[in-house]
């Protein structure tokens, strides 16, 4: 038998969340939320990859925090990263670089919460691959799992394609792709056979 739910009683962290239509009206309608930590005990917490964000640009945000050297010698995205302390930021990358504060979320990603990851970035250096998400997305123990049988989220694996391009417009349609589903023949409605 052919299901796209997950094994709700298994771990989801480094997997993708794909928004459904029945989050239309939501904050998280259409967007591609990478789970950087799922459990039934503590729940969940992850970062929306694909809401790039206009302000403030990474020069700026870089000046305001003191980080040098401003302009910097590499940038990286800017991501709203969900609704819950979006004035705190996160560095998503590739497993090729880690430092104080870095939580490897499987072999290939690590999350970054600390200062030097931006100050090494702005000298040109770190992570191949990275993007600062402002805010993040928590769930509750339980409810994530209820969301997931309330068809609001479909789940698909990873890639570095979809976590870190920078087509953001394209990823929740793409995401979908990886699951061979059209969004064109999504409904909002839910039900149970």
């Amino acid at each position: 038998m052919f299901s796209l739910q997950p094994d709700l009683d298994a771990s989801l962290t480094g997997r993708l969340l794909i928004a459904m239509p029945a989050l239309v009206s939501s904050p998280f309608a259409q967007t591609v939320v990478f789970l950087c930590a799922h459990s039934a005990e503590d729940g969940a917490m992850g970062l929306v990859v694909n809401r790039r964000l206009g302000q403030p640009g990474f020069d700026d945000l870089l000046e305001q925090l003191g980080v040098a050297p401003v302009p910097p010698r590499r940038r990286i995205t800017l991501c709203a990263g969900g609704p819950v302390e979006n004035s705190r930021g996160f560095v998503l990358h590739s497993a090729d670089w880690t430092g104080d504060g870095s939580l490897a979320v499987d072999d290939g990603i690590v999350l970054t919460a600390s200062l030097d990851i931006l100050k090494v970035i702005a000298d040109g250096a770190g992570p191949r691959q990275a993007l600062l998400a402002l805010g993040h997305a928590t769930w509750e123990p339980g409810q994530l799992e209820a969301e997931i049988q309330q068809n609001a989220w479909l789940s698909a694996p990873a890639t570095e394609a979809i976590v870190f391009g920078s087509e953001h417009d394209s990823k929740w349609r793409r995401a979908l792709a990886s699951l061979r589903i059209d969004p064109i023949r999504l409904s909002s409605a839910t039900g149970h056979a």
